[in-house]
């Protein structure tokens, strides 16, 4: 199996449409891999052509960026592997400058995660979540440092609202700072928001979406199903009655998606992550499709979805299953009212195939 290697948003950074989510590598939080199942998983992931791996420094106490660091040493990739981390949550803080988006906490959390990963740089460096406090001017002007100082590489913001991206780029191309070449955001059949603004913002402004939780926490892997009182083991079930709105899955709309896509995959003779995870990452925008897991198994079925294309009828029995509801404003853009400003003659603003392609086939560095 090989991946295609796409660049990153407007940067030069080059990824594999799959993304390795790591924060599945440990067991401190209930629920993960061991250390030799970890190690066998992103074995699998470089083995199949994968380049491109994802942690944050809070993802279970630190370990996963420990155990990032050392699979990478191991196999020798540190020049080939692309490396994103994340500051933003430290869950054992004890003062408030110990954690959020502010300087003093940036500076402190590079030095961590780089310790951690033991390496000189971070590929991608990324924003966590909106702390509702710190202007995007203190986070830009801090991600400009650091990519001078050569620490960091490409910067990106991950579970924020769409307004705060939108000043932040713009900071970032008035001032001069490095630009975000990335957008880390939830994105599969079951929450399909970013479609609303992000979408066109990242494909606009130059930052590629890496969607995280393409099945919707394992809801869209046909492990649970309507009407059973109590799930199989596994994140949602351990989440359970918490108000974690990520974990928030058990809903009729979301049980109505799950028994199509099962009818779906059965049809394309697919598993139902595979068909899950090959409609994320084909829909607009999307750079990259961060998948995880706890078993090698999962993993592996995951890197099934790049061997089929969902057949169009099939993709719009999925859309039609999974689409929003159209609320304000977003309810005045569609075909009735955007027809009178436009005297029903403009379809869009480019021709098709006005941007080119910039898929490069290839193999990740030397792995057959």
């Amino acid at each position: 199996m090989s991946m295609n290697f796409y660049t990153l948003g407007n940067s030069g950074l080059k990824v594999t449409r799959l993304a390795l989510g790591t924060m599945t590598f440990g067991t401190e939080w209930g629920w993960g891999a061991d250390k030799e199942t970890a190690r066998a998983i992103f074995n699998a992931y470089v083995d199949a052509g994968g380049n491109f791996f994802d942690t944050a420094d809070a993802y279970t106490g630190g370990t996963s960026e420990t155990w990032l660091g050392e699979f990478i040493a191991e196999r020798g990739l540190r020049d080939d592997a692309v490396i994103a981390t994340k500051f933003t949550m430290n869950l054992t803080a004890r003062t408030p400058n110990a954690a959020g988006n502010g300087r003093k906490n940036i500076l402190r959390a590079v030095e961590g995660s780089l310790k951690r990963l033991n390496t000189d740089h971070i590929d991608l460096y990324l924003l966590h979540c909106w702390d509702r406090l710190t202007p995007p001017e203190e986070v830009m002007r801090t991600f400009d440092d650091l990519v001078q100082s050569g620490k960091v590489l490409h910067v990106g913001l991950s579970d924020v609202p769409a307004w705060y991206a939108s000043r932040a780029q713009a900071v970032a191309e008035f001032r001069g700072y490095e630009p975000l070449s990335a957008l880390q955001l939830e994105y599969s059949l079951a929450e399909r928001n970013i479609e609303n603004e992000f979408v066109s913002f990242g494909t606009r402004y130059g930052a590629g979406i890496m969607a995280w939780s393409p099945l919707a926490s394992g809801l869209l892997s046909g492990k649970y199903r309507a009407g059973e009182a109590r799930q199989v083991d596994g994140r949602l079930e351990t989440v359970r009655g918490t108000t974690n709105p990520g974990f928030q899955k058990f809903t009729e709309r979301n049980w109505a998606i799950v028994a199509e896509l099962e009818k779906v995959s059965a049809e394309l003779g697919r598993s139902m992550a595979q068909v899950a995870v090959n409609w994320a990452m084909t829909q607009p925008g999307i750079a990259s499709i961060i998948i995880g897991a706890t078993r090698l198994e999962q993993l592996k079925d995951n890197l099934g979805a790049l061997e089929f294309t969902i057949p169009a009828e099939l993709r719009q029995r999925l859309n039609e299953v999974s689409a929003l509801q159209s609320t304000f404003p977003y309810s005045f853009f569609g075909p009735e009212i955007q027809g009178s400003m436009t005297g029903g003659q403009t379809v869009g603003d480019k021709p098709s195939g006005y941007y080119p392609d910039l898929t490069i086939s290839g193999k990740f560095a030397g792995v057959s």
